[in-house]
């Protein structure tokens, strides 16, 4: 199979999410962006595999060696080569991820609000900013204030969402320093136990989302048109922070979910008309 095309199966199949964002972005960039995403994909879960963290390691290594052009065979590395040589794009930027996706292989809690937004800029805002790169045919799109909100809003919507898979196995990225002002015991957190001081925190992180929300939607008008798909995704974060916000949604229990109907809905929406 074509190294590209195993791309768009794999996020298809692992992202589905990102995979409908990319369904919008031009086609002859589109299978780019998959080979971003598949890479994100990999790295990401490496964790969910259920590798022990020495394991983990190795694995970021291996990434990290294909970076530099190591990993011949695999569809994914192959494809993600072919796309930074054709782009230029900064490998240092995808260093940076995968150093960042080492916090997943622990249980330690993260510190702070602002390393989760650090967290989240060097994960989610990083492929935002290549997507744009990308769309700028390798030139600087000049859109990285936008790509740093935008991407910790979509990281943030999605730790939110994943916090009963998270607490469950263990891992925590509730900020400490948020979970210590709310008084809320991480023993709780990964038996389920939900509580008042929970409730405020999360609505804390939903506040800190809508905040980078407004960011991006005051910012993009100076983004050209064509480079503005880059950030597709985030027109999935209001939809899903609603849904977390119904009455009876227990945060430890359920992952929020919306239909296909509003996913394609909503990217349709600011993919035609914007993101204001």
């Amino acid at each position: 199979m074509d190294a590209y095309a195993h791309t768009a199966d794999a996020v298809r199949a692992g992202d589905r999410d990102r995979y409908l964002a990319d369904l919008f972005v031009p086609e002859a960039a589109r299978h780019h962006f998959f080979a971003l995403h598949a890479f994100n994909l990999e790295v990401a879960r490496i964790r969910e595999t259920g590798s022990e963290p020495n394991l983990g390691e190795i694995r970021l290594q291996w990434w990290r060696d294909a970076l530099a052009g190591e990993g011949s065979g695999h569809p994914v590395a192959e494809a993600l080569q072919k796309t930074i040589a054709g782009f230029r794009l900064p490998v240092t930027a995808l260093a940076n991820l995968i150093e960042a996706r080492r916090f997943d292989l622990y249980d330690d809690a993260m510190p702070s609000l602002n390393d989760l937004e650090g967290y989240a800029g060097e994960t989610s805002s990083s492929l935002m900013q290549l997507g744009a790169i990308i769309l700028s045919d390798g030139a600087d799109p000049g859109a990285a204030e936008v790509a740093g909100h935008a991407g910790v809003a979509w990281a943030l919507t999605g730790l939110l969402r994943a916090l009963p898979i998270h607490s469950a196995r263990g891992q925590c990225y509730l900020p400490a320093d948020l979970m210590a002002k709310h008084g809320v015991d991480r023993a709780d957190l990964h038996a389920g136990k939900t509580s008042p001081g929970l409730e405020r925190l999360l609505a804390e992180l939903r506040a800190r989302v809508r905040g980078h929300l407004t960011a991006v939607s005051h910012g993009i008008a100076r983004v050209p048109g064509p480079i503005q798909a880059a950030f597709l995704p985030v027109a999935l974060c209001e939809p899903y922070l609603r849904k977390m916000e119904r009455r009876g949604f227990d945060p430890l229990k359920t992952v929020a979910d919306i239909s296909p109907l509003r996913r394609h809905w909503a990217l349709w929406r600011a993919a035609r008309q914007g993101f204001g």
